[in-house]
């Protein structure tokens, strides 16, 4: 038998069913996690097997999620789910532009995401008022620039030298300090958690511009679709993204199989995709 021709069998073999992929040790999950990246590479998408690949992905390696939502501990019980959640987000995205080809170990790949995603989240649920996001950013900008020019010359800056380094005019200095009254958190500098890992600064979390995600938009259009669902889709959906349940667990609760279940989710979120499709 050839190479090619080996390979090719390799590929068309059933992948292995995992019970809860969830509880797989790391070291494990990144052996396992090529194999299904091999396997993803040559599914069609939506078809089972392509379903049960990705979902076995994302419940494999949802302890990166949990590493980088990890440094957040001081957070409410509540923030924290959110965090997870979005944290969540950001692995699915980097599962669907993995490449074997790129010869880098998965979790160097999606952790970038993953704190992506969570950094937008702080970025976009942090101001009380809706402002442009012209000038959150140059909120930020000023922030910076302000306890530049105070620790350089021991007093607080003027409109006009805070101009100059930001190299933007007067007005656009006055208009965002005046942006600033929106935002609910009392600087950037303050300390966020605690640990190990040391003290981080909020700053650390304002994320950079990307028009393809806005969270909070997403999550009022989702509210009144999932709320349109049966009262079978609405426990699956929170089973599977509230309680965390892995498919083979949420098939214990409904009496039926792992991949009746994987089917039931791929319904449901085709109806509710179409759903945010139409508002949108």
């Amino acid at each position: 038998m050839t190479t090619t021709e080996m390979t090719t069998e390799a590929r068309t073999a059933p992948l292995p069913e995992i019970a809860d992929p969830s509880q797989i040790a790391p070291k494990d999950a990144r052996q396992l996690s090529r194999l299904f990246f091999d396997r993803l590479a040559v599914l069609e998408e939506g078809t089972p097997e392509y379903q049960y690949a990705r979902n076995t992905l994302v419940e494999m390696n949802i302890t990166l999620v949990r590493y980088a939502a990890a440094r957040f501990r001081s957070r409410s019980q509540g923030e924290m789910e959110d965090i997870v959640q979005v944290g969540t987000i950001g692995l699915i995205k980097a599962i669907d532009r993995f490449e074997l080809s790129r010869e880098v170990e998965f979790t160097s790949f999606a952790v970038p995401y993953i704190t992506g995603e969570i950094k937008r989240f702080f970025r976009d649920t942090s101001w009380a008022v809706h402002v442009p996001r012209r000038l959150q950013e140059a909120r930020v900008q000023l922030a910076r620039a302000t306890e530049e020019l105070r620790s350089r010359l021991g007093r607080m800056p003027t409109v006009k030298e805070l101009s100059e380094l930001m190299s933007l005019s007067e007005e656009e200095v006055n208009e965002a300090r005046l942006a600033s009254n929106g935002y609910n958190s009392a600087s950037l500098d303050a300390a966020i958690g605690s640990g190990d890992e040391g003290e981080a600064a909020l700053a650390d979390f304002i994320g950079s511009d990307d028009s393809s995600l806005e969270l909070v938009e997403d999550f009022h259009a989702l509210a009144p679709l999932i709320a349109s669902l049966d009262e079978r889709e609405r426990r699956i959906i929170h089973m599977r993204f509230v309680d965390e349940l892995t498919q083979a667990q949420i098939g214990e609760h409904l009496g039926v199989s792992q991949m009746h279940v994987s089917r039931l989710l791929n319904r449901i979120l085709a109806k509710l995709r179409a759903g945010m499709l139409t508002t949108h």
